[in-house]
């Protein structure tokens, strides 16, 4: 197995350019036949999605609604195991704990000045459109860790899409989550056709006013051609960690955890960055033994990962590991040194960050109750993970007694006249003659 193992002030900027861009960049090389997909969606409706699910899902719906149906979330829960199920009780109820505080209700008005009042008033979005990838495995997890934080905020229809297995049945997972989150509507389309579908509607799929989700290339494009038609919400495309660490980590568990990430797909990143070159060679000899351990094809791609956008990256020392954390700004980070706490005091950019031996990537992707769904490709610069204000907007709101007013509205005139906005003025001026 190829193992990337690279000193970070030895590369060229070209080679450190392509580890900071991971393959977001290459999301461009699909746009073309992704915009195919969408003008057939819109042009064709459910013929299209049922045609382009056999075409790309190997799933044959066209004797079956594309809704999925009341009797089908019945054999769903049957057929799953009693263990399964209480794991996704147990991790709703904690997604749902981390994410009710999140919720803000009511009018929040302040008094600016005597008698002049703004404030904010929010209101949950009114539809709502989560995809559900299915591709490379099933993912319930996803789906509560969307439809949670759109329920708690209140939103009005919160429909989900997700790709068909062979004989056109949803996952029964995510069918079990979606019952215990009370979606109110589930699709079997997957693929850059049901983002088309939720953007523009279909006969079977009314069009929503926002669409949240993580995703394929072929996703986050469709995501990117249909945002001048609908909100896109977060950037989450294909995975990535860091594990940041100085010498004093178990090698074993920084390994183990390096994987975790890399089993999603090929084009995923994973990295170690550290300054510590003994860490860095026990982790790089324990790899190629884990790796053979795991069933393909996720072998095939963890060792493209870690052959590709991830492996492990050494530095000369702590400050300078930080900052190249600070400006890869990786979707999950986890902090493995001898003080975490202070470590995480030196980071500015990260989607999730988990300190210490204790919280595996995997912990918080399941049921710590933080959301998973996180900023990919660098967008943690400037995104959050999904939560609860993701499913909401804000309304400004205002008031003024006739004394604000009063207090006001020479400032108002002053401010419109030279601005030359005559009718700002005039409605200020006339008003108070009219008073």
């Amino acid at each position: 197995m190829k193992l990337n193992v690279r000193t970070w002030e030895a590369l060229a900027k070209p080679d450190r350019r392509k580890i900071l861009l991971r393959s977001e960049s290459d999301i461009t090389s699909v746009r073309d036949h992704v915009q195919t997909i969408i003008d057939r969606v819109r042009r064709e409706g459910d013929a299209a999605l049922r045609a382009l699910t056999k075409e790309y899902d190997r799933a044959d719906v066209d004797r079956l609604p594309l809704r999925v149906e009341k009797a089908e979330f019945a054999k769903a829960r049957e057929a799953l195991r009693p263990e399964v199920r209480e794991a996704l009780r147990f991790a709703i109820d904690n997604v749902t704990a981390f994410h009710r505080p999140q919720l803000r209700t009511g009018i929040d008005l302040h008094e600016i000045r005597p008698g002049i009042f703004a404030g904010e008033r929010a209101t949950a979005i009114d539809s709502v459109g989560l995809y559900v990838p299915r591709g490379r495995g099933s993912f319930p997890s996803m789906l509560y860790m969307l439809a949670v934080p759109a329920k708690i905020a209140g939103v009005r229809r919160v429909c989900v899409v997700t790709p068909p297995g062979p004989d056109g049945s949803v996952d029964a997972a995510c069918l079990y989550a979606a019952e215990l989150c009370e979606v109110d509507e589930v699709y079997r389309a997957g693929g850059a056709q049901a983002i088309a579908a939720l953007a523009y509607g279909t006969e079977s799929i009314e069009a929503v006013a926002k669409i949240v989700s993580p995703g394929s290339s072929y996703v986050s494009a469709a995501k990117r051609l249909v945002a001048s038609q609908v909100d896109v919400g977060l950037p989450a495309g294909p995975s990535e960690s860091i594990v940041l660490a100085d010498e004093s980590p178990n090698p074993h568990t920084v390994a183990l955890d390096l994987l975790i990430e890399a089993e999603h797909g090929s084009d995923s990143s994973a990295l170690l960055i550290t300054p510590s070159t003994e860490l860095a060679q026990a982790v790089a000899s324990l790899l190629p033994g884990l790796v053979e351990r795991i069933p393909e094809p996720r072998r095939s791609f963890v060792a493209d990962v870690l052959s590709g956008y991830g492996g492990i990256l050494l530095t000369r020392d702590m400050e300078t590991a930080i900052s190249v954390v600070n400006e890869f700004a990786p979707e999950h980070l986890q902090i493995r040194t001898r003080e975490p706490f202070a470590t995480l005091q030196a980071i500015r950019n990260a989607g999730e960050i988990l300190l210490g031996e204790h919280t595996p990537f995997s912990a918080a992707n399941y049921a710590i109750g933080a959301n998973a769904v996180l900023p990919t490709g660098g967008r943690a610069r400037t995104w959050s993970p999904v939560s609860v204000r993701d499913f909401v907007k804000y309304s400004s709101v205002v008031y003024a007694t006739r004394a604000g007013y009063e207090a006001l509205a020479p400032h108002v005139v002053a401010l419109a006249d030279y601005e030359g906005f005559f009718t700002h003025a005039e409605a200020v001026r006339q008003r108070k003659g009219s008073q």
